[in-house]
């Protein structure tokens, strides 16, 4: 008979675990949170040093029940709820409930985590376990505690003042600012023309562009030119200058070098699989949440991802050797750098102890392993696979050119190219931007300085600047964590919570504020 009970907050996981674990212990799950804040005046109370009175939460009396039942028996419980704050706070939750059942002191309680379902990782989390962190614990209850003063106090004015259903929150209401802000600013926007003036060239057959830089011996400005009469009268002129050619008169060459993206946290993660796979935040989290928890193959179900819910960008040595020695084995060593890339986290209040989202093993490689997977779950695991190796690859370098052509007196036109000459990482991956920052490099025939070219022509282009684009779930994620706006962990929730409760709608993939 099991001896000891293990916690953790999904039925799914627990499945994994408990073949880890053996027939020593029992493992149930929470089925998420167990108590929560009601929705009532009071819960929270302010004249009390903000104590809170929390009440079962719905739905989860039978599980509390199951678990109570099983730690009666115990001789150890172990809580192995996620490892981020709400895990923490469950754990908390569980432990205060079996405490009120007089079972606390009866019984040794420990607090253990791992960021993988893996074998190993289980059992090395069982036999090193902690006490409870108060700091993780407190920190989210302090959290819940201004989510439920903030939308109590503020959802019934919006009942009042608008209309019934509607809410507020601590997080939810600064993102729908945001939203209504952008478009206010396109709203108000008016647009401002402007012409561009390029020369068409060509040498042995291949044709490029060349955009104006100077004219009359100033640097050529975006507004220098806002008129249709001006455009032509300039394009003739030049066009009268070059007679049918232009010569190469400075080339400026050099090798840059471009370095990997970190590997992924929620945030990066979201972000990416929105713009490369267009999944939605949710459909990213949940399918996540599918490959943490576990994959049956070959007959054995493992995890094959770390935790999603993470905002560090560190990775084990472990991890960092199995890593390196997939990169030699599906690259070379020419991929592989001296010693491993590391990288500091970019967001706020990060939890640094944790590790980013990686592969558990990097020897499951995606196509191995596509037979197991649906094509959601091997769409998001080959971006994570991908993007963790291509952390720990060499720069990539390539060569970019600069070349200039005088016209006439004072002006001139410049072409810019690059041409790759070692992938490093990008044999692996290539981060994602957004559409307003991609540019398009352009490769240049091989030319010397005093080359004269044939000149196609000069073209007067009319350009209207743009207003700014509305935010699309990847730059609303991005935007929120560089303000420090709620968690990556609930960006997907409190998204689906403005589009739920029609404050927003998503058109073209991008949110339009209602007139809620």
């Amino acid at each position: 008979m099991a001896n000891n009970l293990l916690i953790v907050e999904s039925p799914a996981k627990a499945k994994t675990i408990n073949r880890y674990l053996g027939k020593d212990f029992e493992v149930l799950a929470s089925y998420g949170h167990v108590r929560d804040l009601p929705s009532k005046d009071g819960a929270v109370d302010i004249d009390n040093n903000f104590s809170m009175h929390y009440e079962l939460s719905e739905g989860s009396k039978k599980h509390v029940d199951k678990i109570v039942k099983a730690a009666r028996k115990a001789d150890a419980v172990y809580l192995a709820t996620d490892l981020d704050r709400e895990g923490e706070a469950i754990s908390w939750h569980i432990y205060e409930i079996l405490k009120d059942k007089k079972l606390a002191g009866k019984i040794p309680f420990y607090r253990v985590e791992f960021s993988e379902i893996t074998k190993h990782a289980i059992l090395d989390a069982v036999a090193n376990p902690r006490e409870l962190s108060m700091d993780l614990v407190n920190a989210q209850q302090a959290r819940r505690a201004l989510d439920h003063l903030v939308g109590f106090t503020l959802s019934p004015l919006l009942w009042k003042k608008i209309k019934p259903g509607l809410s507020a929150g601590r997080v939810q209401s600064p993102a729908l600012r945001m939203i209504v802000e952008r478009e206010r600013e396109i709203e108000a926007f008016k647009a401002q023309e402007y012409w561009t003036i390029e020369a068409d060239l060509q040498k042995t057959g291949h044709a490029f562009t060349a955009n104006l830089v100077r004219l009359e011996g100033e640097r050529f400005k975006q507004f220098d030119i806002q008129d249709e009469s001006r455009a032509t009268a300039v394009r003739d002129q030049l066009l009268a200058h070059a007679d049918g050619q232009l010569k190469a008169d400075r080339i400026k060459r050099r090798e840059r070098k471009r370095r990997p993206a970190a590997p992924f946290i929620t945030s990066t993660l979201q972000q990416d699989a929105s713009r490369k796979l267009r999944f939605s935040a949710q459909k990213t989290m949940r399918t996540a949440q599918t490959l943490y928890e576990g994959i049956e193959i070959n007959g054995n179900t493992e995890g094959l991802i770390t935790y999603m819910r993470t905002d560090s960008v560190m990775l084990s040595n472990d991890a960092l050797a199995d890593i390196r020695a997939q990169i030699k084995q599906q690259f070379g060593n020419d991929y592989l750098p001296e010693k491993p890339n590391f990288y500091k986290t970019k967001s706020k209040n990060a939890q640094e102890a944790h590790e980013a989202i990686r592969p558990t093993s990097a020897s499951l490689v995606p196509g191995k392993i596509k037979a197991s997977l649906t094509d959601d779950q091997y769409r998001l695991y080959e971006l994570i696979w991908k993007r963790t190796l291509a952390s720990q690859m060499t720069p990539a370098k390539m060569d970019t050119v600069a070349v200039e052509f005088d016209c006439g007196s004072g002006a001139s036109f410049r072409a810019n190219g690059s041409v790759i000459t070692f992938p490093g990482f990008l044999a692996a991956y290539e981060a994602s931007k957004p559409e307003s920052d991609q540019k398009k490099d352009k490769s240049l025939p091989d030319m010397k300085e005093g080359d004269v070219l044939k000149l196609d022509g000069i073209r007067s282009e009319q350009q209207f600047t743009e207003p700014p684009p509305r935010y699309s779930e990847a730059s609303l994620v991005k935007a929120m964590e560089e303000f420090g706006i709620g968690r990556p962990s609930t960006y997907a929730s409190i998204m689906s919570t403005l589009v739920r409760r029609f404050y927003v709608e998503l058109d073209q993939r991008r949110f339009k504020p209602t007139d809620t």
